[in-house]
């Protein structure tokens, strides 16, 4: 095998039809687009048109909704901030400003949650929005303390 040897498999690359080329290509004068119209004439793409009748998007039900008052948080596992106190870019009294700064969260959106994933080692002092009961009890079991900002309370169910 040699460099100059190298091809493709039969039918791989598909040459591609050049259009308005002559009689003779097959695909001259109006190359393929018919004779006036709009669909003739360059710059044109009615997506979603099917010639008046109710296109597929509107015929079909809507489903679900987006609740514009739903809280974003900003998620981060118990793991990853091991693995950042490990590499010195966190200490021992942790709030969503320094998990910012370190880079472990991008941007804190409603607050930022803590999640159980993952183990941890050090003995530390959380400041955040909200945990969940697997990471409150893991950094209680290495030692260290977790306070949790009040949310704007929630309506009953």
């Amino acid at each position: 095998m040699k460099l100059n040897e190298l091809h493709d498999n039969p039918g791989a690359a598909k040459k591609r039809m050049r259009v308005g080329r002559g009689a003779g290509s097959g695909k001259g004068k109006t190359a393929g687009r018919g004779i006036k119209g709009q669909k003739s004439r360059s710059g044109v793409a009615i997506k979603g048109y099917e010639g008046g009748q109710m296109p597929l998007y509107q015929r079909l039900p809507k489903r679900g909704f987006n609740n514009i008052n739903a809280k974003r948080y900003a998620v981060v596992n118990l793991g990853l901030i091991q693995k950042f106190i490990d590499a010195g870019k966190l200490g021992e009294e942790i709030t969503e400003t320094e998990l910012v700064d370190s880079g472990l969260v991008r941007r804190v959106r409603d607050g930022v949650r803590v999640l159980g994933k993952g183990e941890l080692t050090s003995k530390i002092s959380l400041s955040v929005t909200g945990a969940s009961k697997s990471a409150v009890e893991a950094i209680e079991k290495a030692g260290g303390s977790v306070s949790v900002k009040a949310a704007e309370a929630a309506p009953a169910e």
